[in-house]
């Protein structure tokens, strides 16, 4: 009897210690965000996600494992947002100036403005001691663009003998350069957000598409 009652709880307890996860995570990250990783403590985290440090402990160890985790979740988040872009902006047999024009346009003006973009930073750019994501995760999105690159390649639709040169070279000449006059207008306005229909953000772009297509075409 014990042990099919133990069966048919089995989920509902699932399902309570993926909610104390999440709210664990949920509370670490807004801690880390606003306080920085060093002065963020498990207490803190455990008192505002209300659940006991012993439960914190159980659950993720120690805080570098916590900070770790809160960034693959927010990474996991951008990754995911890239490959939706890439997936329905540089379709096969569409206009490859206004495929790469699309995907820089949704990347820098939905991407970057979002939530998981501007926490994303604002941990990464904590002080150097902070634990980091390994290299295969943190370029994850660069290596999602660099595969459908090296499609583009194959089927003709530009000249590039290094799919992942070629990444770079466009994410730098368009999303970079976006990201740079995104800042730079912010500090313009004293910390007001950006319009999506910034003509000085829609031109970098649309520039930086017209010299990768001249360099890779």
């Amino acid at each position: 009897m014990s042990r099919g009652i133990a069966t048919v709880q089995t989920p509902g307890r699932r399902r309570r210690s993926e909610g104390k996860k999440a709210a664990i995570l949920d509370a670490a990250e807004a801690l880390f965000v606003a306080e920085g990783y060093e002065r963020a403590s498990v207490d803190a985290i455990a008192a505002r996600a209300q659940v006991s440090k012993r439960t914190v402990y159980d659950h993720f160890g120690e805080k570098g494992t916590i900070f770790l985790r809160v960034l693959e979740r927010v990474n996991d988040a951008l990754a995911s947002t890239v490959r939706a872009a890439i997936d329905e902006e540089l379709t096969p047999g569409r206009d490859l100036r206004e495929a790469l024009t699309a995907f820089a346009r949704r990347v820098v003006l939905r991407t970057f403005p979002s939530s998981d973009y501007v926490t994303f930073r604002r941990l990464t750019a904590q002080h150097w001691a902070t634990p980091r994501l390994p290299e295969d995760v943190r370029d994850r999105p660069e290596r999602m663009l660099e595969e459908r690159f090296a499609a583009l390649a194959a089927a003709g639709e530009i000249r590039a003998a290094d799919p992942r040169v070629a990444a770079r070279h466009f994410t730098a000449l368009t999303v970079g350069l976006a990201l740079d006059t995104l800042d730079t207008l912010d500090d313009r306005r004293d910390g007001e957000p950006d319009k999506p229909d910034e003509p000085e953000i829609l031109a970098v772009i649309a520039d930086g598409v017209d010299a990768f297509l001249r360099a890779y075409r």
